[in-house]
């Protein structure tokens, strides 16, 4: 991913001045050490998206999630097993944890404040969010829609 047009931008470097590759190559090593610790524990389907994988300039962070066994998630299992490996011991979806970070008005996870990134367990029935309908979406259909925009969109899978 380090040489795909997500770090390095799209075309030449002249046409998109504001570019900041530099930042989005830290965004995809603090990604590469986390999906690291998903694979080491079984975990293989994962995804991101948001501003990282749009034409934003300077994405703030990187959002995904990966599919996992519901009871993995639910018994706490795979949290204690990924934070076994991660020094920062920030792996938790728990809201309580959320803490604020200066000029956001949403409080963070502690592995965005860690990595500046956010990685979501999912699997059938977990709900991410609501559509402009107020109809409960998973986030295969959470992702797939631009948030600015409303418009459809893709996400990246990550593959060994």
């Amino acid at each position: 991913m380090r040489d795909s047009a997500l770090v390095l931008g799209p075309g030449e470097p002249r046409d998109h001045p504001a570019w900041d590759a530099a930042w989005r190559l830290t965004l995809v090593e603090n990604l590469e050490t986390l999906v690291r610790q998903l694979w080491q524990v079984g975990i293989g389907e994962i995804f991101i998206d948001g501003s990282f994988v749009e034409d934003k300039h300077h994405p703030n962070d990187i959002d995904g999630y990966f599919d996992c066994d519901p009871r993995r998630y639910a018994s706490g299992e795979l949290e204690r097993e990924l934070n076994r490996i991660d020094p920062q011991k920030c792996w938790t979806w728990n809201h309580a944890e959320r803490r604020a970070y200066r000029g956001y008005p949403k409080r963070q996870l502690p592995m965005w404040h860690a990595y500046r990134i956010e990685l979501y367990p999912h699997f059938t029935g977990l709900i991410a969010g609501t559509d402009e309908h107020g109809q409960p979406r998973e986030f295969p259909a959470w992702f797939r829609k631009c948030r600015r925009t409303g418009g459809p969109k893709g996400i990246v899978q990550i593959v060994p």
